[in-house]
């Protein structure tokens, strides 16, 4: 299934009514099925979806590794997709117990979360070496983001999430018409490719909430820049996960909210006043 769909629409305007067409984003129902028993079901766009049950399955925590998977198959089924993803052995028995205790009559409302409490789980600290980057990285990154988002310039419709580094550049973009969507998608894609995570950077054209800076922290990675303004929670999160959090990255600069110290030019309590524009690693 594409991406994108042409549709044909009427354009309204001080000059009268105007036939055409748009390209819109297509948002479908993807199951995540993990060993024959549905896990989530989560509205997608259905492109890179082995990407995407398998980042989400990392990034929520049902795997620890590429090595704990056996197949993965993508199957169209009714209305929607299914995104199947065969365990590798002894992986079951623990996704069956996590199953059960989210039979339990709370819930928070977020994926494969069965308590309010772990919907705000701790963290485990990132490294806390990492990358270290200037402005002018940190400008370049998200311009080569914006310039990568072919769905996006399509159909101005969609999220896009990607993946950094100094010297490097864009090393993988996935977009999505959710964000948690794309930033799963980058997380499987990194994994598929056997990409290191933490010598890089996660770019983000959405806001920073609590969940988008769990993921991160689950993929191994030290520095989140995104678009726009982050949560309370979310900061508060990311210091405690050790990761940088870069938000309100636009072209006059970017607002810098956690550890300082990966950003050129600042010191950890972040009084120092940014100097330089280089980088390293």
């Amino acid at each position: 299934m594409a991406g994108s769909v042409r549709v044909t629409r009427y354009q309204f305007t001080d000059a009268g009514v105007v036939a055409g067409e748009r390209v819109i984003a297509q948002e479908t129902p993807v199951a995540i099925v993990h060993d024959a028993a549905t896990y989530a079901v989560m509205m997608a766009t259905p492109v890179d979806l082995e990407d995407f049950v398998l980042g989400f399955s990392l990034t929520e925590g049902v795997i620890a590794s590429l090595a704990d998977v056996r197949e993965i198959e993508i199957v169209e089924a009714g209305a929607g997709m299914e995104a199947r993803l065969w365990l590798a052995p002894g992986r079951s028995a623990p996704l069956a117990e996590r199953r059960r205790r989210l039979a339990g009559p709370t819930g928070c409302g977020l994926c494969g979360i069965e308590s309010l409490e772990e919907a705000v789980r701790p963290l485990g600290l990132v490294t806390q070496a990492g990358p270290v980057v200037g402005y002018d990285d940190i400008m370049a990154a998200m311009a080569a983001l914006a310039g990568a988002q072919t769905l996006g310039r399509e159909t101005r419709a969609v999220h896009g999430a990607g993946f950094w580094r100094p010297a490097e550049g864009l090393v993988a973009l996935r977009e999505d018409v959710g964000r948690h969507n794309a930033l799963d998608k980058l997380a499987g894609a990194l994994a598929r490719q056997g990409e290191a995570t933490d010598n890089g950077i996660v770019l983000l054209t959405s806001r920073v909430s609590v969940e988008m800076v769990q993921k991160t922290a689950a993929m191994g990675v030290s520095v989140l820049v995104a678009v726009s303004a982050p949560t309370a929670l979310a900061v508060h999160m990311a210091e405690e996960a050790g990761i940088t959090l870069v938000a309100v990255a636009r072209a006059d600069g970017f607002e810098v909210f956690t550890h300082f110290h990966r950003v050129a030019g600042m010191m950890e309590n972040g009084q120092q006043l940014l100097k330089g524009r280089g980088s390293h690693v």
